[in-house]
Order: structure tokens, then sequence, then C-alpha cells
């Protein structure tokens, strides 16, 4: 029971005082009384903690009857219970509120004393008003009881609390005296006229004082809202509650910015009183939140979004400690999603399978609120996890790495694939029947090894022999002998009442023999597979009733050991029986004739045991009656149709027909998944009859050549047919491919399979070894995209993991994968860290000139050029201008600066004097190269960082002062006067471009007082 945080728990004294709760105003009155409930404290200790029909009231307005037993210890009622006229209400201040069901926020029957006005009370008849007492407190989600006319009485049932009772409006239309004269309320509590913020889940205190935060006084404008009236009423409220623990440390802060609002809005209101209906506040989960400000709103973005405007009030602010609001156990703090972020944040998938969403958290039955951001993870590595849950390298190493390098040594076939201008190449498994055994032993020793390692949990130990069962299946399913005719055992554990020998050997076989040949290797497959479940049973029986011992070895024909066990108890002529069982049909046939006779003559069969006649019916071929009321698993029940009713020649595809029409018959039970048959070997497993079968099974259906459309398909590879792990494809892929490989079946439909190996790889960090399961996915025509987009997308996603390690780069470059798609996914990742300088170098390996061009402009070449690094920024600039046709604004981009240096060299270079046209030249050129630096401010504008301008400035400058040094003896005034209207064009500093205006009027002047030809003066 939650009791109250300032209460401590106390050893009850003699007289069980401390144990009662505190006393009330004079007006209010308890039953039992705090006297009683003193008294039968004394008599029964705890008395309190259980009072029954516990009742609180007020004379003259009302009372509360808690139902059933209620814990009354240290209950502060005065607090917590307030009766005021047409109304209750129970734990008024949100922070304190228990969960239901516990104190007092509990179902009670509230019985309230309506005064009517006398005067009117003829006007509405007793059943208008019970009428329109009932939809009041259907709409509050109470239960209407009764109304009594004459007394004024309203009962009505509550399950949990709030407030409840009649709004203004309603006492209007009622003829109920109103509510504003009540001297309890005070000045200090806060008005919720509407439960809007409650029906969304939401803290209706903290949205009263967000709302008074984001919308200040300032505001002259501001629209009332319905859901928030802040309306001061002639009771004189206040608009912040002076106790409240969210607002107790900023009270004078608030209460004055408040107030201030509350003026202007009564102001723009009419002056009557207004008070909507009180709707009960839906219970709210305060766990998470500690009751202060800073920490109970959290932003979802890290200096990202839009700073909150924050006047005349110290406001709500990040801790700056959150670095990551949304991670780890920062991430159930209260925060307003749709406040902050609008409708654009629900739900978003991070890599790995974390999760990050507003809703329920997984697992959890109670409604969440809207409010609270979690961050959960899928368990896609469970695979990988001890008994302890920890992550070990050592099942790293033998789910995914050691099956994938056994995968990767096999036969290979490669197809190329072109992609815009690269090549994929696609990899194939070259398989066949005859290669299939050796596969399966090799997957069946890394499974054997895995099992070997501590720690396992018992459910991956019975899955993990599972595996080794189904791969032994595999191979003697679907594996085929030499057609030379020599048959050499698939089996390495053959039982020894095979015909054909255990150990090795290499006999001449009739080809017709094959299916004979199968059908053996598939029967003592379902003998080892059930030999565990008889030692379970065996175990679990009498040595002295024998002959139920011998129908549990027939069920998983052990018949060597059923006949030594007949013959030891002197049961001769049951052990000939049992050793010609499972053999010819005549033998069946007689066995049944006999029963039959028996049942014709009238024979008494209570002379003869029940479990001897049930071996008899079972050696008869009658399995429904040698089972009678007992059942045996899918796989023991096979074996008896396949051993002792058909007949021993039948070939497995009939059996294994026969046994599904028999399920769909209801006669037998149905192939249920290993962790359903085994136990289950966990709890909770959610599963119906007929709802997914083994995956066993399903290879026995593939075999029997069952009609395979997708449906079947994906059952048969789906994860609940092996693991009740929905996640886990780690080894249903590995047998997916083999089987295709030697074509067992062929399908365009299995991306699923695919994919969630991926995404199990993925989140292990294999990166490479998840492109490696890419590059095996089949080729369809009709996406023939899909193997670049997800090959990119992982190297995008996961650069940080692979770039780091230069084994898996190797291993991705090996597998044929373009190396201009690595360079393009680490130009990517570097530019999102501002590593530019590696992203540009990446960007011009992937020869994605445009992208190059553009962070060469906008980040790389100014800091470059501003340290002189002028060699660097030739190397680069060539690489791209050989491309320069590709790359839009190149003449205004990066071909800038080649044409400077250009212009820069051919300026220094030593002129003949006597070349008298070369300055007109060189100011042409100048010229165009200044039109094209003003062209590339404009075109690039705010892309370009600040040092863009210093940068083109600095050029300018540099070719000003060489074109102002050229030797120009011999050119035209008009030439010499257009040099300088050249370099006043410039785009330079005004202070530079003064001094230069200042040298154009010297050179003028010089002009105009020489009459002989001018020199350009140096």
């Amino acid at each position: 029971m939650m009791l109250p945080q300032c209460k401590k728990r106390r050893m009850c004294n003699e007289n069980g005082k401390a144990f009662l709760p505190t006393s009330l105003s004079p007006e209010y009155f308890v039953e039992p009384s705090l006297a009683e409930l003193a008294a039968r404290e004394s008599i029964d200790p705890g008395y309190c903690s259980r009072v029954l029909n516990f009742v609180i009231g007020r004379a003259g307005y009302g009372y509360i009857k808690f139902l059933g037993e209620t814990d009354v210890r240290w209950l502060n009622l005065q607090k917590i219970v307030k009766i005021d006229r047409n109304s209750v209400t129970v734990y008024e201040n949100e922070v304190d509120k228990p969960p239901i069901g516990e104190g007092l926020n509990k179902t009670a029957e509230v019985t309230l004393i309506l005064q009517l006005r006398l005067a009117n009370s003829h006007d509405l008849e007793s059943s208008e008003i019970t009428a329109k007492l009932k939809k009041c407190s259907d709409r509050q989600g109470a239960k209407f009881l009764s109304f009594d006319h004459s007394s004024g009485e309203w009962k009505f049932l509550v399950h949990h609390f709030s407030r409840f009772g009649l709004g203004d409006e309603e006492e209007d239309v009622m003829d109920i005296q109103p509510t504003g004269d009540d001297h309890e309320r005070l000045s200090g509590e806060i008005v919720l006229s509407h439960s809007l913020p409650a029906h969304l889940g939401l803290d209706p205190i903290k949205m009263q004082e967000m709302r008074m935060l984001m919308f200040p006084v300032e505001e002259e404008d501001e629209l009332i809202d319905g859901s928030f009236f802040l309306g001061k009423r002639s009771s004189g409220r206040e608009f912040v509650r002076e106790k409240s623990p969210s607002s107790s440390a900023r009270g004078s802060v608030y209460r004055s910015s408040l107030e201030g609002s509350a003026k202007k809005a009564g102001n723009r209101i009419s002056t009557s009183p207004l008070k909507n209906p009180p709707l009960p506040l839906l219970e709210y989960n305060i766990g998470t939140s500690d009751g202060s400000l800073s920490r109970d709103i959290l932003m979802t973005g890290q200096n990202k979004g839009l700073p909150l405007r924050i006047k005349k009030a110290e406001g709500f602010k990040l801790d700056e400690k959150f670095a990551t609001p949304l991670s780890g156990k920062f991430s159930n703090y209260i925060v307003d999603a749709a406040l902050f972020m609008g409708r654009s944040f629900r739900v978003g998938w991070g890599p790995n399978g974390v999760l990050v969403h507003t809703g329920t958290p997984v697992g959890k039955t109670r409604t969440g609120l809207s409010s609270i951001i979690h961050v959960e993870k899928i368990a896609i590595d469970g695979v990988v996890r001890d008994e302890q849950n920890k992550v070990k390298q050592e099942l790293v190493d033998f789910c995914f790495s050691f099956p994938l390098n056994l995968h990767k040594s096999l036969d290979h076939e490669t197809v190329e694939v072109k992609v815009d201008t690269h090549t994929l190449k696609l990899h194939k498994i070259i398989s066949n029947r005859a290669m299939l055994p050796e596969i399966c032993r090799a997957y069946i020793g890394i499974i054997e090894k895995q099992l070997e390692l501590p720690g396992l949990s018992m459910s991956t130990r019975v899955l993990l022999m599972h595996q080794v069962t189904v791969w032994e299946l595999m191979k003697v399913l679907f594996s085929e002998r030499e057609t030379n005719g020599n048959f050499r055992s698939s089996s390495d554990d053959v039982g020894e009442d095979m015909v054909l020998d255990k150990k090795d050997f290499s006999l001449n076989i009739d080809v017709k023999a094959n299916p004979l040949l199968r059908r053996a290797e598939f029967s003592y497959w379902l003998q080892d597979s059930v030999c565990h479940r008889i030692q379970v049973d065996i175990s679990s029986l009498n040595d002295s009733k024998y002959l139920e011992n011998i129908l549990v070895l027939l069920t998983g024909r052990q018949l060597d050991e059923a006949v030594k066990l007949a013959a030891s108890k002197g049961d001769v002529r049951l052990a000939i029986l049992l050793s010609q069982a499972g053999g010819s049909v005549v033998s069946r046939a007689d066995m049944a004739r006999q029963l039959d006779l028996w049942k014709v003559n009238g024979m008494d069969f209570h002379f003869i045991e029940k479990e001897r006649l049930k071996l008899y019916e079972l050696l008869a071929g009658n399995i429904l009656g040698a089972l009678q009321d007992s059942t045996v698993d899918w796989k023991r029940h096979l074996g008896l149709v396949m051993w002792y009713q058909l007949p021993p020649d039948t070939q497995l595809p009939v059996v294994i027909n026969t046994y599904e029409q028999l399920i769909k018959e209801g006669r037998a039970p149905h192939p249920v998944p290993v962790y359903v048959d085994e136990g289950p070997i966990i709890d909770g497993v959610d599963w119906n009859s007929g709802d997914r079968y083994d995956i066993a099974y399903y290879f026995m259906l593939l075999h029997a050549n069952v009609e395979k459309d997708s449906g079947f398909l994906k059952s048969m590879f789906s994860a609940f047919s092996s693991t009740f792990d929905p996640l886990d494809y780690h080894m249903i892929w590995h047998q997916r491919v083999i089987l295709e490989s030697i074509g067992a079946f062929s399908s365009n439909d299995l991306h699923l399979v695919d994919l969630s190996f991926v995404s199990q790889l993925l989140c292990v960090g294999l990166c490479h070894w998840a492109i490696y399961v890419v590059v095996h996915m089949p080729y369809y025509n009709e996406s023939p995209h899909i193997h670049a987009s997800l090959i990119k997308e992982i190297l995008l996603q996961y650069c940080e993991i692979w770039s780091t390690k230069e084994a898996q780069q190797q291993f991705i470059a090996d597998l044929g994968v373009p190396s201009a798609w690595m360079h393009e996914a680490l130009a990517t990742y570097h530019q999102y860290y501002g590593n530019l300088q590696e992203s540009l170098e990446h960007f011009l390996e992937c020869a994605m000139w445009q992208k190059a061009h553009t962070v060469f402009m906008t980040s790389v070449v100014h800091p470059l050029f501003l340290s002189s690094k002028d060699s660097e920024i030739w190397r680069i600039t060539s690489i791209m201008e050989q491309h320069k046709s590709e790359i839009a604004d190149w003449d205004i981009g990066a071909g800038i600066f080649i044409d400077f240096y250009v212009i820069r060299s051919s300026l220094q270079e030593d002129i003949t004097l006597s070349e008298s046209d070369i300055l007109a030249e060189k100011n042409e050129e100048c010229r165009n190269f200044f039109s094209r630096l003003n062209q590339s401010l404009r075109v690039w504008g705010s892309r370009f960082p600040i040092d863009a301008r210093v940068t083109y400035s600095r050029m300018t400058e540099e070719l000003c002062n060489l074109l102002q040094s050229f030797p120009g003896k011999g050119s035209a005034p008009s030439v010499l006067m257009g040099c300088f209207e050249t370099i006043l064009d410039a785009p330079i500093p005004q202070d530079l471009r003064a001094g230069h205006l200042q040298e154009a009027l010297s050179v003028f002047t010089y002009l105009l007082t020489h009459s002989c030809c001018p020199i350009w003066p140096c």
C-alpha cells in the first residue's frame, strides 16, 4: 500500500493513536470515529489498515463511503478530502495521488446534498433532474445510483478520484444553488475548469505553468483557450497553487506574472463567473517525475531546435549534465513531444533495432502517456547471449562467423551485374545432392562444438540439439547415391539391427532399392529423434508394469529391448510376437483377425491385461486402439504409422502424405515446433494448434513433393518453425541456401529470410558478412538494383564500424563491391562529422564531381588559399578540371582558382618592353576574371563561409598589384586608365579601392601635364 512520503512507518503504541488519520475540521465527520478507530486498534492490532466501508462526510454537504477495506493509517484527511457544495475532491494535488486502488484513490459511493431553490423547484420535475444528473454522472465517468428529490441526495459510484460534481451551468439549469460563496476555497488554489490535459494523459498543473511560460503577459492580444481558462473568479482565486511542489521554488515569480495575465484576461471577458462542467481526471503516473520543473521537460534535440521564448521568468531549461536526453536512463523523463516537435515526432527507428517512441512500452499493458519518450531496443542479438544475458564473442563466432566461413569455403559461381557505371559481382553456391552429406556433417560439427561452451541456457541447448537433428534429416531426405551404384553409408550412427553393416563399406546397390534405403535411414532418424523421450517415459514407470514399458519401447521401435524385457519376464509368446512387429503384412492380418474372432465369439476381455490388449492392437496395425486414452508426440506417432500401420515397403513420400491426411482429419497430433514440443522450453509461448509446424516436418513435406506455393515456403523458413525468437534466422538462412543450391526448390519470394539475417549480422557488428549475405541474394529482374541499394545503405549506416577495421574493408573489396561505393559512404561519413578535407578526397575517389566541387568551394579551398597551400589547390582543381563538363558553375567555382594561377603566372613573366599591346591583353584578362569573381559571389551567396570574401579579396589585391606594376611603356593613355578602371571595379575592400583611386588621379594628372608619350609610372 502506498503511503504519503512525508509519513514514516512507526510501530503502533499501546493505544493505537500513532496509526490514526489526522483530524478534520469540526464540520467533517468520519465513520467509524477517531475514538472508535483507536479503541478497535488497541483490541485488534492492524484494524486501521483494513477499515470496512470507511466514511468521510461534511454535515449539510454530503459524504463519501469507500467500499471494501481501506487503509486509513497516517492519512491527512484534511489535506486529501474536500467536500464542497455540489462537488467533492479527493487528492487535489496530483503529485500526492497514489495509483488506483491504493489509499483513498479507490472505488467509493459519493452522496451529495443538492440545495434546490424552493421558489423554482416546481419548474423542473424530479424525473427531469434525475435525467440531467444521470447524464452528468456518465460524462464524468461515474455511475449514477439514485436521486431523492425530497432530501436532495444525489448518489453516484466512482472507481477512482479527482473532482466530481456539478458545474455552474448545470446548477443554473437545474435550479441548484451555485458554489461561488463557499468560503473553503483558498486563493492559493488552481482552477482546472476543463480536463483536456488529463484526458491527454498530461499533468494539468504543469500544463498550466507551461502555458503561462509560453504565452507571457506582454502578449496583449492572446486568445483565451477554453482548455486552459485563466480568468479570475469572483471568489478571488489565484492561479498557481501556493504549496504546489512544482512551483514552490518560484512561487513569487510565477504568481506575479500570472496575476497580471489574469487581470488582463478578466478585462476582455464578462465579469460574471464562468465555470465549465468538471470532468474526472484520468490517472496520471508521476513516478518518473520528481517535481522539479527543470527536470520534468526534456527537449528532444541538442542545440538544434528553436529556443524557447523566456520573458520575465526562469522557465524550463535543460540541465547541462543531460547531454543526450534520448538515451539510457534519461529516456523516461516527462516531455511533451507534441509541444516541442509537433506532429513530426511519433516514432523513429535507429540502427541495431533501437526504437524511439511516445507510446506504451513493449510488454506493458497499461496505456502509456503521449508525453513520455521511450527508448527501447529490439533483442536482435538474443542468440549470442548466454545464461546471464551477456553477449559472448564465442557465441558470435559459432552462430555467425564459423557457419559463414563454412559457406564461403563451398564452391561458388559469380555473375556480374551492371549498376550504373559500376559492376557488382553476385555469388551463388554450386552444390549437388551427392555433396549434401558432407556439407551437413560440417554444419553439425560446428553446432556440436557450440554445445560444449559453458554458460548456455537450457532452452539454447534444446534448440541446438534440434538443429543437429534437422541437418541430419536434410542429409537423409535430400542426398543422393553415386550414379555408379556404389553405396556408402551416410549415417555414422546406424543401429545394429540395420540390414547393412554399421561400418564403412561399399556395395553394389540396385538403383530401384534407393527409396527403401532412404526409408530405412529415415526410420533410424526417427528412432534417434525420440530416443530421449523413450528414456524419460521408461524412467517414470514402475518396473513391475513391464507391459507398459514394452508399449513405450515399441513407440520408439526399440524392438530388441522390448523382446528382451518380455523374455526376461517369462512371457515367451509375447516376445515371439514382438520379434515380428513391423514385419510382413500377413502377420498383422493374422493378429487383426484373431482380435476380431475374440470379439465375435464374445470373449471377456477383462481376463486380459489392458496393456496387453494395447500391444495386440498395435501389432495388428491399429494405432488408435493401441494408444486409446494416451498420447504421444508427433514424431512417435509418425513412426507408429510407418512401422506398424503401413506396409514395410511403403515409400517415404506415401508415409508423409498419409500422416498429413491424418492431421487434416484430426486423428494425429500436429507437428508442433520443438520449443512447444519439448515442454514448452520457455514460458508464455503463444501457440494454437495448427498455427505453425516444426521445420523438420516442413522438410518432410518438401521431400514428399507436396504442392509448394509461396505461403508454404515462407512458413517453412520462418523463424517460428525453428525457434521461439522471431528475429533469429542465423541457421535458417544456411538451410534455405543449401536446399536451394541442390535444386530442392526455387523461389523469388524469400526476401524476409535474407534481410532478417542481414539485420542480425549488423546488430553484432559483422558488416562484411552482412554484405556477403546480400551478394548471395537471388537476382530478380523486377528489382535489378536491390543489391546495390542494400549494400550502399549498409556501407553508409555502419561506416564507423567497417572503416575502422582493415580486415572488413579488405573482405568487402574481395567480394567485388565497387570501391566507389565505399568511398561514397566514407565521404558522407566524414562530411557529417565535419572532416571536410577527408570528405573531399573520398568524393574525388568515387567520382562524385559535383559534390566534390561543392565541398571544395564551400569549405576546403578558402583555408587552403589563406594558408598559401597553392600546390594542394592546384592538385585538386586539376583533377576536377578533367571532368568540368559534369560540374555545374565550374567557371565561377573551382575554375576561378585555375585561372587565377594562370593569370598570376603570366603577369609575373618578363615581358619585352617592345610589346606595346601586351598590357591591354593583360588588362582584359583581369577584367574578365574580376567579373567572374563578382558573379561567383552572387551565385554562391550564403553558401560561402566568411573567409571566402577574404580569399577573393586577397586574390584581387594580388592581381591588381601585379597589373599596376606591369611594364606599360608605349601603351596608349586610354589603356593605362583602363587598367585603373579594371582595378576599381574589382571586389576589393573600400580602403584599398580608395588607395587605387588616389593612384589613378596621380597618373591622370601626370598624363595631362606631359605632352610627350607617357610612360607607366612604377
